[in-house]
């Protein structure tokens, strides 16, 4: 927003900015003597804000204040007149409201080697399209997650196993050793419940000694157990997840076998199409083969 110098009239406008130069000044006034910008923000994805305008008093002017809502002016070019706000004098501009993207959603990457987020399609893992109110579903090696936002100035934990948007009813299968239990596996199914940004909870348990066998998201997987050590002469098992119930991430979950379980494997159809093996040794530790 800004006074033009020439008539006094105060011009709102919207405008991107596709190319510049370096060192080279853009007027985006239209370049009067004693023109002044009023208020300017810089906005990534369209976010357009509710501003309150307070007027001057003068002879005859009976309202001295007004909101408007930058979403209702179209966007243009940097060189654009604008539309006239107010052909009277303005004392104060305040922000009343944040506006969400009115272009619709910001997408958004994951760059491991730096561990932040960025807006550029060649900067990592791709998270998705963001909205105003969405959110990034973090979760650590150690079963700690937590949601943040998609702001660029994020950096995250070199322990991370999982980054992405969050989806609240998203149905998160993890197999468990529970070290209360004298680590034998538990399998739970559960959803993450957060209750605020950067709030950090832990789906293993309070006992830090437990470990984390295997977290899958997939909707409906099987595992197959290989048994070793005295219970080696037994089958391999296949186990449906879907006749588990899903609970709370705080519950211990069932437990699976007291048997010697060697490794398991994500099976992700009846037709063991795209497996994940994982063997167990004795310390609760996986070794991906």
């Amino acid at each position: 927003m800004y006074r033009d110098g020439n008539t006094g009239y105060h011009h709102i406008k919207r405008f991107f900015v596709s190319k510049t130069v370096r060192d080279r000044e853009y007027n985006i006034t239209q370049g009067s003597s004693d023109t002044e910008v009023i208020y300017f923000t810089a906005n990534p994805n369209g976010e357009a804000e509710i501003i309150r305008v307070a007027l001057k008093k003068s002879k005859g002017l009976r309202k001295l204040s007004f909101e408007k809502d930058f979403s209702e002016i179209v966007i243009k070019g940097k060189q654009a007149v604008g539309n006239i706000l107010t052909k009277h004098g303005v004392t104060k501009i305040t922000l009343k409201q944040h506006g969400g993207s009115t272009l619709g959603g910001r997408k958004v990457w994951f760059d491991r080697d730096v561990l932040r987020l960025n807006y550029d399609e060649h900067g990592g893992e791709y998270l998705g399209e963001f909205n105003e109110n969405d959110s990034i579903l973090v979760i650590l090696e150690s079963g700690e997650f937590y949601t943040t936002n998609f702001d660029l100035s994020n950096h995250y934990e070199d322990n991370v196993k999982i980054l992405k948007k969050y989806k609240s009813d998203t149905i998160w299968t993890a197999i468990i050793r529970d070290a209360d239990q004298n680590n034998q596996l538990y399998l739970k199914r559960f959803c993450l419940e957060t209750s605020s940004s950067y709030n950090k909870q832990n789906f293993l348990g309070e006992n830090k000694n437990n470990k984390l066998i295997l977290l899958t998201s997939y909707p409906n997987p099987h595992f197959e157990l290989t048994f070793g050590g005295e219970d080696n002469f037994r089958n391999p098992i296949i186990i449906d997840c879907e006749e588990f119930p899903i609970k709370g991430f705080k519950t211990k979950g069932k437990r699976l076998f007291t048997y010697n379980v060697k490794a398991v494997k994500e099976v992700k159809s009846v037709q063991n199409v795209d497996e994940e093996e994982y063997d167990i040794d004795g310390t609760g530790q996986l070794k991906l083969f």
